[in-house]
């Protein structure tokens, strides 16, 4: 992994961090590469069963470093230029590299919580919506920032956000790039809820969920994520399918028999 990147897995729970507390872990080349490397590296771990992001020091992710910023506008010295394009297309996805960095995060198969607090601005932003649930702290401050730089989200943030929130909401977030609060945030619906402590109560939610049958874990997510992209009709021969493959596995009956005999259950890895 990239010093970028802080990651430790314990018992089926992947704690990630974004680690440049300094710069309020803004996004620069390294930390693009390093999030989306770290998400496809996670995602080969059969083991897995949820995921906490968060960011080191003050802040989830202040969004896309100035210097970065410079270099992609050609302003930059040679030392700052991207190495990749960031419109480059990624192999096997359908996001460019600037997009995996949180695109990858819904291709992860498992539950990814994010936990923010302090700042969560453009890219920032945009990372955590990749996540299935994000934790807020009350005081944390989040926008849609891309507008203050002439630019519009380009991490796959508007198509996160389309499912999140009003159009007239995001349309009003986007166009002005106003900042919100983590208590507004949960009320718009950014945020799934407000917490004081947004990193241990994501830590403990991801606990419980890893605790839960992962083969029926990685099949919701399959499920839900595609729920709002495909017709009713596909939407309802994929909640077949899915069931169909989770119906009399050893996960599926473990859960059943752990129920009826009232203790914990022992998954296995999915196949």
């Amino acid at each position: 992994m990239s010093e970028r990147i802080l990651v430790s897995v314990r018992e089926g729970v992947a704690d990630v961090k974004l680690n440049r507390a300094e710069k309020l872990n803004a996004l620069d080349q390294a930390m693009f590469e390093a999030l989306a490397d770290t998400g496809r590296e996670l995602a080969t771990d059969r083991s897995l069963r949820s995921v906490v992001l968060s960011g080191e020091g003050r802040a989830f992710c202040a969004g896309l470093d100035f210097t970065g910023f410079m270099a992609m506008a050609g302003e930059g010295s040679a030392s700052v230029t991207p190495r990749r394009n960031p419109l480059e297309r990624e192999p096997g996805s359908p996001a460019n590299f600037a997009q995996s960095a949180a695109y990858v995060w819904i291709e992860l198969p498992v539950p990814v919580i994010a936990a923010v607090h302090g700042v969560a601005y453009g890219g920032g932003l945009q990372l955590a919506l990749g996540a299935d649930i994000r934790l807020v702290a009350p005081d944390a401050r989040l926008s849609v920032r891309e507008i203050q730089w002439g630019l519009i989200p380009d991490m796959s943030g508007t198509q996160t956000l389309r499912h999140l929130v009003r159009q007239d909401v995001a349309r009003e977030l986007t166009y002005t790039g106003r900042i919100v609060s983590g208590t507004e945030a949960a009320e718009l619906g950014l945020a799934t809820r407000v917490s004081d402590t947004p990193y241990q109560d994501a830590l403990e939610l991801a606990r419980e969920i890893a605790g839960r049958s992962p083969d029926a874990v990685r099949a919701a997510k399959q499920l839900l994520t595609a729920a709002p992209l495909v017709s009713v009709e596909e939407g309802l021969l994929l909640e077949e399918k899915l069931q169909r493959s989770l119906i009399g596995g050893r996960n599926q009956i473990e859960a059943v028999q752990a129920n009826l005999q009232k203790r914990d259950p022992k998954f296995h890895d999915p196949d």
